[in-house]
């Protein structure tokens, strides 16, 4: 079953070492985590993600690094996350491998059926509601798109932007498999607490879902 949180650390938006953060969530339950530093250097990225993959891998946790998989597969990362601005999907993947996860980001319905016919492990889909984790943020695309998107494939859907601990029940009913949450979790007091949250929200939504349809 693909992890219903998708936790994304960049370090601009934490207070403390956003690797600390990251061995927090992997304790608290977290299953899948996301490097994004859109900041810095080729160079301090390599370093970054190195020392990400060298903590991550020997524990129960998928390490995904955003944008560059190139970098991904020079330091065993576990896949890599790509936006509409970076290499498509099959050629991050010739980079990266058929073993590791290449997902993709899209903003409307026409990029997330493009992303369908692609070797994408998941596809993200959103913003779902106003966020302020991206300078530039594509237009909201709201949960009934989101209902329309699930209806197009049975791949990993996996719902990004502006989501909070008040809306991740209805973003689980309208269909997502795992929720991606950046500031939500960077600006909690303590982010494993708040993750720990997530999880036991996802549990609770997934558990009536099998019921009723059971």
């Amino acid at each position: 079953m693909f992890p219903p949180l998708y936790a994304i650390l960049d370090p601009s938006l934490t207070a403390v070492p956003a690797l600390s953060i990251a061995k927090e969530l992997v304790a608290a339950g977290v299953t899948l985590i996301q490097l994004r530093d859109k900041q810095g250097s080729a160079r301090k990225l390599f370093a970054e993600a190195r020392e990400w993959a060298q903590v991550l891998n020997p524990l129960k946790t998928r390490f995904i690094l955003n944008d560059r998989p190139d970098i991904a597969a020079m330091v065993g990362a576990d896949g890599v996350h790509v936006g509409q601005e970076d290499l498509p999907v099959e050629a991050a993947r010739a980079i990266c491998g058929p073993d590791r996860w290449v997902g993709v980001s899209t903003h409307n319905i026409a990029q997330f059926r493009e992303a369908i016919l692609t070797s994408a492990d998941y596809i993200a889909f959103g913003p779902i509601f106003p966020t302020a984790s991206k300078e530039n943020p594509d237009p909201v695309v709201g949960l009934d798109l989101l209902r329309q998107a699930r209806a197009l494939t049975r791949k990993p859907l996996v719902a990004i932007g502006g989501i909070t601990i008040e809306s991740a029940a209805e973003v689980f009913r309208s269909g997502a498999d795992s929720i991606a949450v950046i500031r939500d979790l960077a600006a909690a007091p303590d982010p494993a607490a708040r993750a720990m949250e997530y999880l036991a929200i996802a549990a609770r939504v997934k558990s009536r879902s099998t019921m009723g349809s059971g």
